[in-house]
C-alpha cells in the first residue's frame, strides 16, 4: 500500500458519513473561527476609545491673571480649558458630573474611570509667579472590578494630560520670560547708549583734565617764581625804602642848612639898604664928602651887586633843595608804600604757590580720576553691549514660537524598519500561529494518527509515518488558506510578503501536525493531551504580546525552544516587511523540528511493526 493510497483511506474514513463531513469542516474551520473571531475582535481597539465613558469633574475656581498684559481684575480657569480641550480631543466618551455622580457611576460601571480637576488647579499653576510655589493635581479614580485595562488607560489619560498642561502653562511662563528678557535687552541697549556717550564724555574730560593739569604745573612753576621774585622785590623795596629814608633825611638836613644859609643870605641881602645909609652915616660923621662918600658907596656897590645875585641864587638853591627834601620825602613815602606792597605781594604769591601747587594736585588727581571714569565707562559700555548680543533680538512671534519650545523642547520623530498597521494586524502573527496549532490539535481528534491496518499489512515506517503525518497536513494546509483569507480579505489585513507568509503558516502547521503526530504515536492519548500543554506553554513563551525578555527565566529559556515563537517571528518579518533572511532562519528551527519530530514518529512506528503491545490493541480514548 503506498502513501497516497493511505491517505486517500484516511480521507474516506472521516467522510464516510454525513457527520463525519460535519465534523471535519468544522474541526478544518477551528482555527480560522478562533484566529478571525479573535483578532476581528481586537483589530482596532483604539478607534473605539471614543465610546469608553469617562466621568469629568471640573471643580476649578479660577485664579488671577499673571500675564504681563493683563488688567486688574482679569483672572483664569486653567481647569475648565483643559475640560474643552478634552472634550474637543474626544480621545474618550468624556461627560461632565459632579464629584458624587461621578463616584456613583464609577460604582456602578456607568463609567470606567473618573478625572478630578480640584478647585484650587488654577491657582497651584500660577503660585510660581508668587512667593508659595506648589504643584498642581489631577485626580485620577479607578475601579479594576470595571475593567483593569480601563485604568490602566486612565493612567495614561491622566499623564497625557499632565504633559499637555505641563506643556501650556510652561509655554505661557516662557513667554512671559522671553517677554521680559527682551525688556530686558531694550533697557539693555539704551544703557548701552548711555554708556557710550558716557564713555565719550569720560574720555574728552579726561583729556581736558591732562590739560588742566598741565596748565596747573606749570602755573604751579610760574607762582613759585613770582613767590621768589616777590620775595626778591620785597626785599629790595625794604632796601630802597631804608635808602629813600635816609636820603630823605639827609635831604631835609640839606635843605634845613640850605633855609638857614639862604635865610642870612636873605639877611644879609636885605640889610644892604641899611648897612648903605649906616656907611653914609658914619662917613657924614667923618666928614667925608658926598663925593666921597658915592665914591666909597660905588666901591660897595658892586659887592652889593654880587650879593643881590648870590641871594638870588642862593634862593633859588635853596628852592630846589627844598623840592629835593620834598622828592626825597615822597621817594621815601613811596619806597615805604612799595615795601608794605612788596611784602603783601611777596605773602600773597607765596599763598597763590601753595594754591597752585595744590591746584595742581587736584588737576593730576581729577586727571588719574577721569582717566579711571572713563576706563570703567569703556567697559561698562563694553559689559552692556556684550549683555546686549547674548540677549538675541525677538519679535512676539517669535518669542512664541521660542516659549513652545521651552514648553515641549523634543519632538518624538518615529520611524519604523517594518510596520503594523494597527492593533489588530499587530497580534495577527501570534494568533494566526496559535490557530495553526490549534487546528492541527482538533484534527488529530478525529484523525488517526497511524493506520492499525498499515503497521499489519506493512513493514515501512517511512511509508507509514509520511501517511500518518500527510493528512493532517494537507488538511492544515487548507485551514491556513481559509485563515489566510479571512486575514486578507474579510478583515482586510495588509501583507508585505502574502505568498510567503501563507507558506509560513502551512509550513508551521506542517510541523505541528509532525510534532503532535510523534506525540500521539508514542504516548497515545497522553501524547494528544500533552499537546494540548504543549500549546498553553508556546501561549505564554511564545512572545506574542509582550516581548519575551519580560518572561521568568525558565519561560524566556523555552522560547528559544519551542517552535511556536519561531513560527511569530517569521510572520512578523514577512507580513510587515522585515528582515527576509531572519525569517530564513526561523524556518530552518522549524525545519529542524519538522524533521525531528518525524524520525522521532519513524522510531515509534518502527518499533510499533516489530513489537506489539497490549495498549496497541487497546482503544484510544481519543481519536
Amino acid at each position: 500500500m503506498k502513501v497516497p493510497a493511505m491517505i486517500a483511506a484516511e480521507l474516506r474514513r472521516l467522510t464516510a458519513s454525513k457527520m463525519g463531513v460535519i465534523a471535519l469542516i468544522a474541526l478544518v474551520c477551528v482555527p480560522i473561527l478562533y484566529g478571525g473571531l479573535y483578532l476581528w475582535a481586537n483589530q482596532d481597539p483604539y478607534a473605539k476609545f471614543p465610546e469608553v465613558p469617562v466621568a469629568l469633574v471640573v471643580d476649578d475656581a479660577g485664579a488671577p491673571s499673571t500675564a504681563s498684559d493683563a488688567a486688574a481684575g482679569d483672572t483664569v480657569n486653567y481647569g475648565e480649558d483643559v475640560a474643552d480641550n478634552l472634550i474637543d480631543g474626544n480621545a474618550f466618551d468624556w461627560q461632565r458630573m459632579t464629584a458624587d455622580e461621578a463616584a456613583d457611576a464609577l460604582r456602578h460601571g456607568t463609567v470606567d474611570f473618573t478625572v478630578t480637576i480640584p478647585s484650587d488647579f488654577s491657582t497651584a499653576l500660577t503660585s510660581a509667579a508668587g512667593d508659595d510655589p506648589h504643584q498642581a493635581r489631577i485626580d485620577l479614580e479607578t475601579n479594576d472590578a470595571n475593567n483593569y485595562l480601563a485604568s490602566s488607560m486612565g493612567t495614561q489619560a491622566v499623564e497625557k494630560i499632565r504633559s499637555s498642561v505641563a506643556e501650556m502653562v510652561g509655554s505661557e511662563a516662557a513667554e512671559r520670560l522671553l517677554t521680559g528678557l527682551n525688556d530686558i535687552r531694550d533697557s539693555l541697549v539704551t544703557a548701552t547708549d548711555g554708556a557710550t556717550q558716557l564713555t565719550d564724555g569720560a574720555n574728552t574730560a579726561a583729556t581736558g583734565s591732562a590739560t588742566l593739569a598741565d596748565g596747573t604745573a606749570q602755573l604751579a612753576d610760574g607762582t613759585v617764581q613770582l613767590a621768589s621774585g616777590a620775595q626778591t622785590l620785597a626785599t629790595g623795596a625794604q632796601s630802597l625804602a631804608d635808602g629813600a629814608a635816609q636820603v630823605s633825611d639827609g635831604n631835609r638836613q640839606l635843605a634845613d642848612i640850605a633855609d638857614r644859609a639862604g635865610s642870612v643870605v636873605q639877611q644879609a641881602t636885605d640889610a644892604l639898604p641899611q648897612v648903605r645909609t649906616d656907611i653914609t652915616t658914619i662917613l657924614t660923621d667923618q666928614g667925608l664928602t658926598p663925593e666921597e662918600i658915592d665914591q666909597v658907596l660905588a666901591k660897595l656897590d658892586p659887592l652889593a651887586t654880587r650879593l643881590q645875585d648870590g641871594n638870588a641864587t642862593v634862593q633859588a638853591d635853596v628852592g630846589k633843595i627844598d623840592q629835593l627834601a620834598d622828592g626825597a620825602a615822597q621817594v621815601a613815602s613811596g619806597a615805604a608804600t612799595l615795601s608794605t606792597g612788596a611784602s603783601s605781594l611777596a605773602t600773597g604769591a607765596g599763598t597763590v604757590a601753595e594754591g597752585a601747587a595744590s591746584a595742581n594736585d587736584g588737576a593730576a588727581q581729577l586727571r588719574d580720576g577721569l582717566s579711571t571714569l572713563a576706563s570703567g565707562a569703556a567697559e561698562l559700555r563694553d559689559g552692556l553691549a556684550s549683555g546686549v548680543d547674548q540677549i538675541p533680538a525677538s519679535t512676539p512671534e517669535l518669542r512664541s514660537l521660542q516659549a513652545d519650545t521651552i514648553a515641549d523642547p523634543v519632538k518624538v520623530s518615529s520611524d519604523k524598519v517594518a510596520s503594523a498597521e494597527d492593533y489588530g494586524a499587530g497580534l495577527a502573527p501570534f494568533f494566526a500561529a496559535l490557530s495553526a496549532w490549534i487546528g492541527i490539535y482538533a484534527l488529530f481528534l478525529i484523525v488517526k494518527p497511524i493506520s492499525r491496518r498499515a503497521i499489519t499489512a506493512l513493514h515501512s515506517p517511512i511509508r507509514i509515518t509520511l501517511a500518518g503525518w500527510l493528512t493532517p497536513a494537507a488538511l492544515g494546509a487548507v485551514q491556513m488558506v481559509g485563515l489566510m483569507g479571512i486575514l486578507a480579505l474579510t478583515l482586510g489585513f495588509t501583507f508585505n510578503h502574502p505568498l510567503g507568509t501563507l507558506g509560513v503558516l502551512v509550513f508551521a502547521s506542517a510541523t505541528f501536525a509532525a510534532i503532535i503526530l510523534a506525540l500521539n504515536v508514542w504516548l497515545g492519548s497522553v501524547g494528544q493531551f500533552l499537546g494540548l500543554v504543549l500549546m498553553v506553554l508556546q501561549l505564554v513563551t511564545a512572545g506574542g504580546t509582550f516581548p519575551w525578555q519580560t518572561l521568568p527565566a525558565p519561560l524566556a529559556a523555552l522560547h528559544h525552544v519551542l517552535p511556536l515563537g519561531y513560527v511569530v517571528d517569521a510572520m512578523r518579518q514577512l507580513m510587515y516587511g522585515g528582515d527576509l533572511a531572519r525569517a530564513g532562519g526561523d524556518l530552518i528551527v522549524l525545519g529542524i523540528w519538522l524533521v525531528g519530530a518525524l524520525l522521532f514518529a519513524m522510531i515509534g512506528v518502527t518499533r510499533m511493526t516489530h513489537r506489539r503491545t497490549l495498549r496497541d490493541l487497546q482503544p484510544s480514548l481519543i481519536g
